[in-house]
């Protein structure tokens, strides 16, 4: 009998999983991916500003792993035949904007926690202490925040000035509550081996294994949502958008969605809606195998009334706002010889980094000079709670003060905005997920940012392995 496979949830773990059910299932498999918005792709959204390309949400991914072999996003590249259309990034460096000056990045640390901070000259001093004890940093299976183990060993300046801004260009967070198991895996095992932070630092990077000259970040000519265009037609899945999952329930057989609006509050009966609170656009579909590919708070509720230790286990995760706001500055407008910069949160600044686009990537001649720039920290949120135009002014003049001088008036702008939209993973955050996943039913798997980490090939390999664990299932 033909299986039927949902996918809940169209970002590139969700398209990832369809990719990957392709491949494993027979080929009348049907896969229906389920998206409640109007489009696909999540967070990879490419858009144009004054004739330019310009990403709305992720810019680039690592083309290899940690242990130095192609990464899964260059894996799916070349599944989809987008290989020949691989770019990257210019070799320019990048800059830590603090104190009223643009301070060089420096070279040999690991998210910004050096191998020896007292190479870090002024930019910061270290004043903790890196002794060894006698047994290693981190015990077996332990988890701590970031911050607090480099604060410990290194002081807060080395954590302020450094790993904070890192960490925040990444995932709009703070050092002190993020987890080191999820955010630095590398470092963490090392420290589960080494006795001192530096030697567990250098061991991190002696195994990461990148091959000199090979470029580290890669994207796709004409941008990112090519990658989801490819990836939802080479599944070959049927697209439901705009119409959410609001209930997943088990059948003898397998698994049925509810689908439809969210219900109607109690005593509340607007035109078009039935007393029972129920839309009359609601319906049913049967399936054998579920991959829940959503943000942790959908994924808890639908998993509440199945697995509620699971439910409960996901539903705790945190998350940060953060918004984007690109700037088309004149043609020839001077920037510094940089690929962009990023700012501590002690500067007070809601702008958290930039990137100059047209210094980081080729870019037609004579094109205006574009600048994007990334707002909000964790905790920020109503700091962004500005409409466009003041968001969009307000990051025009905390960049001319970034860079120590007033910019000339951009000729357009835009502005995204991603509400909740980077995961905080708390220390054991990876603990939690393990025990949420033990208690799963059979044919229900998880995937995405939410549970495996930020990144689009951490969101790629999630997406596969839940496709890789629906098709277990069935042949167990």
């Amino acid at each position: 009998m033909r299986k039927r496979v949902a996918v809940i949830g169209g970002g590139i773990a969700g398209l990832a999983a369809a990719v990957r059910l392709r491949d494993l299932t027979p080929p009348d498999t049907e896969i229906i991916v389920y998206e409640q918005s109007g489009a696909l792709g999540g967070k990879l959204r490419t858009g144009e500003l004054a004739g330019v390309s310009v990403e709305r949400g992720a810019e680039s991914f690592l083309m290899t792993g940690s242990d130095g072999a192609e990464s899964a996003a260059v894996g799916l590249v070349r599944r989809l035949g987008l290989e020949r259309s691989l770019v990257h990034p210019h070799r320019v460096p990048a800059a830590l904007a603090f104190g009223g000056r643009l301070a060089p990045m420096p070279a040999g640390t690991l998210v910004g926690v050096p191998a020896d901070p007292s190479t870090l000259g002024d930019l910061a001093a270290a004043s903790g202490s890196d002794a060894d004890a006698g047994r290693p940093v981190l015990g077996a299976g332990d988890d701590v925040a970031v911050g607090e183990l480099v604060r410990e060993r290194y002081g807060d300046e080395v954590v302020d000035r450094l790993v904070d801004p890192m960490l925040g260009g990444v995932y709009a967070g703070r050092a002190d509550r993020l987890s080191l198991e999820v955010t630095m895996p590398q470092l963490a095992a090392a420290a589960r081996v080494e006795h001192t932070l530096s030697a567990a630092v250098r061991r991190a990077q002696a195994a990461s294994r990148r091959v000199p000259g090979q470029p580290i970040f890669g994207a796709i000519e004409g941008g990112l949502s090519r990658l989801v265009g490819a990836a939802a037609a080479a599944s070959g899945a049927r697209i439901s958008l705009g119409l959410p999952v609001r209930e997943l329930a088990r059948t003898p057989h397998g698994w049925r969605l509810l689908l439809g609006p969210a219900a109607t509050p109690p005593g509340y009966s607007p035109p078009g809606f039935s007393p029972s609170g129920s839309s009359p656009d609601t319906r049913t579909d049967d399936v054998d195998a579920v991959v829940l590919a959503v943000q942790a708070r959908p994924a808890a509720r639908l998993l509440a009334p199945i697995a509620p230790v699971a439910a409960e286990a996901v539903g705790g995760l945190g998350y940060a706002s953060v918004a984007l706001v690109a700037l088309a500055l004149p043609p020839g407008t001077p920037l510094p010889e940089l690929s962009g910069f990023l700012v501590p949160p002690s500067e007070g600044t809601l702008v958290k980094a930039a990137t100059f686009v047209t210094r980081k990537w080729e870019r037609p001649a004579g094109a205006p000079v574009i600048v994007r720039v990334s707002l909000g920290r964790v905790g920020e949120e109503e700091r962004l709670q500005f409409d466009d135009a003041v968001l969009a002014d307000l990051a025009h003049r905390e960049l001319g003060e970034l860079l120590g001088g007033e910019l000339p008036p951009p000729a357009t702008t835009w502005v995204q905005r991603w509400g909740g939209g980077l995961p905080q993973y708390a220390p054991g955050h990876r603990d939690r997920l393990a025990a949420a996943r033990a208690v799963l039913p059979p044919g229900l798997t998880l995937a995405g940012a939410a549970f495996d980490g930020v990144g689009i090939p951490a969101c790629i390999a999630s997406g596969e392995r839940a496709a890789e664990d629906v098709s277990k299932s069935w042949s167990a």
